[in-house]
C-alpha cells in the first residue's frame, strides 16, 4: 500500500515508498558507504566489450532484473571495468581526488530533487554556490560583484566565456564599422584543446602564438598578434597551468597590454588556477586580477567530484546578456531580477553541481585546501629532484605546479607503452605515456593528498 493507503499499481511502483523501495535504498546506501569509506579500492582496468557483454548479460528487459541483481552486476562487473580516478596512484591526464565530505554530500544533492538553474526554483542552493564563487573571485583578486556559475567542465566553461567575449566585442563595435574578416581568438600554441574546440563551435579562428622552450605565452608575442588582427580579436586566452606541463603563462605581461588594446582577457585555469590558493605558488599568478573571465575545475584540484567547473565573470552582466535564453514559458524567470545561474553559460537545465564543493569547504575550511594543494606542489618538486639524480632519466622541464614530465633515455613510444601497461596490469599505477614536440615521455600529474614520494619512487624503479 502507498502512504495514503491507496492500492499500489504498476504506474506508481517506481515512485512509491514501499518495502521494495526501502530495500533498494538500503542496498544502494550500503554500497555507497562501503565505497566512500574504503581505503584499499583497487585501480582496476578496462575490459573488452565482449567480456562485459558475457559477464553482465542482458540487464534491460520488460520485467527488470531487480535491484539486488542490478547492483551486483554494477559492483562486480561494471565498476571493476573502470579505472579508479581517485586512486592516489592514478597519475595520468589530470586526476580527480574528491574529499570524503564532497563525495558524501553528492548523495544528498542527488537525493534532494534540487534544480539549480533558477533562483525561483533553487534559491537556497544558488546562494550556497554563489558564496563559493564569491570566495574564489576574491582569492583570484577579482573585484566585488564578480560572479558566474558552475558548469560541467572546462570545455563548456571556456566556450561560455568566449561566447560572452564575442558578444562584448560586437557591442563594443556597434558604433563603428564591423571589422573585416573573421573573429579571432589569440592563445598559446600550448593552450588546451578546448579552446580550438570552442572556436569550431563558434565558427571563429584561432591564432596559436608560438612559445619558447619553457612553454610560457608572453606579452611581446601577444602584442604582435593584437597589432596584426586588430578589432577582429575577441579574446586573448592565457593559461594558468597547462594540462601537459602545468605551465603558467605571463598573465601580468599580457594583462598590461589592456592599457593599449581593448580586448577580453580570459584565464583558462581549469587545472592550475587552483594553485593560486597556495602561498607556495601565488606569485606566479600576478595579473589574474585583471581578467574579464576565469575558469577553474574543482573536480580537478579542489577535491570535488565530477563534474564541476567554476566560470566567473568580472562583470557578470556581460555573461547574462550573452547567454540568457528567451521563451514564453521562461518569462517568469527572465523578467525577474533574480540571479538565475542558467543565464551565465551555454546551458539551461542544470543540477547544483557546486554544492559538494560548498559542503566540503564549509566542513574543512580553506586552510585544509591550501595545505592539500601545497602537498602536491612540494611532492612534484621533490620527485623532480629525484628524477634529476637518477641515471637514465631526464626532466623535460622543471615543474611549476604539480605536473612532472620526464624521459627514459633511449626509450621509444613502444617502450613507454609496455611499461605503462605493465604498471596497470600489476595494479601499481596508472601512468599513460605523453609526448612533446614528437618525443614520447612519461608524466606524473599529482593531485591526491594521499600520493606519497615512496609511491612515485617505486614507479621510477620500474623503469630501470
Amino acid at each position: 500500500m502507498s502512504p495514503d493507503n491507496t492500492p499500489e499499481t504498476d504506474h506508481t511502483r517506481m515512485h512509491s515508498v514501499s518495502d521494495e523501495t526501502r530495500r533498494i535504498v538500503d542496498q544502494v546506501l550500503d554500497y555507497s558507504r562501503r565505497r566512500i569509506l574504503s581505503d584499499d579500492t583497487p585501480l582496476d582496468h578496462a575490459a573488452t566489450a565482449a567480456e562485459l557483454k558475457r559477464l553482465a548479460g542482458v540487464t534491460i528487459s520488460e520485467d527488470g532484473i531487480g535491484a539486488s541483481r542490478a547492483l551486483a552486476v554494477f559492483e562486480h562487473v561494471l565498476a571493476p571495468a573502470c579505472i579508479t580516478t581517485d586512486h592516489p596512484q592514478f597519475l595520468s591526464f589530470i586526476p580527480s581526488a574528491p574529499s570524503k565530505a564532497a563525495v558524501a554530500f553528492d548523495l544528498v544533492v542527488s537525493a534532494s530533487a534540487l534544480y539549480g538553474g533558477s533562483w525561483l526554483e533553487g534559491a537556497g542552493v544558488v546562494h550556497a554556490e554563489n558564496e563559493v564563487l564569491t570566495w574564489l573571485a576574491n582569492e583570484f583578486g577579482l573585484p566585488a560583484g564578480s560572479g558566474g556559475v558552475f558548469v560541467q567542465g572546462g570545455t563548456i566553461g571556456n566556450l561560455s566565456a568566449l561566447v560572452a567575449a564575442r558578444e562584448y566585442a560586437r557591442e563594443r563595435l556597434d558604433d563603428r564599422d564591423a571589422p573585416r574578416g573573421r573573429w579571432v581568438i589569440v592563445c598559446s600554441a600550448e593552450a588546451h584543446s578546448s579552446i580550438a574546440s570552442a572556436a569550431r563551435v563558434m565558427d571563429v579562428d584561432v591564432v596559436a602564438v608560438p612559445v619558447g622552450a619553457d612553454g610560457v605565452l608572453r606579452a611581446p608575442e601577444v602584442r604582435a598578434a593584437l597589432e596584426e588582427h586588430g578589432d577582429r580579436v575577441i579574446a586573448v586566452v592565457a593559461t594558468t597551468g597547462s594540462t601537459n606541463f602545468g605551465t603558467v603563462d605571463d598573465v601580468a605581461g599580457i594583462a598590461a597590454l589592456k592599457q593599449e588594446f581593448d580586448f577580453w582577457l580570459h584565464i583558462d585555469g581549469a587545472y592550475g588556477l587552483t594553485a593560486m590558493l597556495s602561498p607556495l605558488t601565488r606569485e606566479l599568478y600576478a595579473g589574474v586580477e585583471a581578467a574579464d573571465s576565469v575558469i577553474v575545475d574543482p573536480h580537478k584540484w579542489m577535491f570535488a567530484p565530477y563534474d564541476a567547473c567554476a566560470l566567473i565573470y568580472r562583470d557578470p552582466e556581460t555573461g547574462r546578456r550573452a547567454h540568457t535564453q528567451h521563451a514564453e514559458y521562461l518569462d517568469t524567470l527572465t523578467e525577474a531580477a533574480d540571479w538565475s545561474p542558467s543565464d551565465y553559460a551555454a546551458q539551461l537545465t542544470r543540477r547544483p553541481r557546486g554544492l559538494p564543493l560548498w559542503f566540503s569547504l564549509a566542513t574543512y575550511g580553506a586552510t585544509a585546501y591550501r595545505e592539500s594543494i601545497g602537498h602536491a606542489i612540494q611532492l612534484a618538486r621533490r620527485i623532480a629532484e629525484e628524477i634529476a639524480k637518477r641515471p637514465g632519466l631526464t626532466l623535460v622541464r622543471d615543474p611549476q605546479l604539480s605536473v612532472v614530465v620526464f624521459e627514459r633515455d633511449g626509450w621509444e613510444r613502444a617502450d613507454y607503452n609496455r611499461w605503462s601497461d605493465r604498471l596497470l596490469a600489476d595494479q601499481q599505477a596508472f601512468v599513460v605515456p605523453s609526448s612533446y614536440n614528437g618525443r614520447p615521455n612519461a608524466r606524473f600529474a599529482i593531485i591526491s593528498p594521499l600520493t606519497t614520494f615512496e609511491q612515485l619512487s617505486a614507479i621510477l624503479d620500474t623503469m630501470e
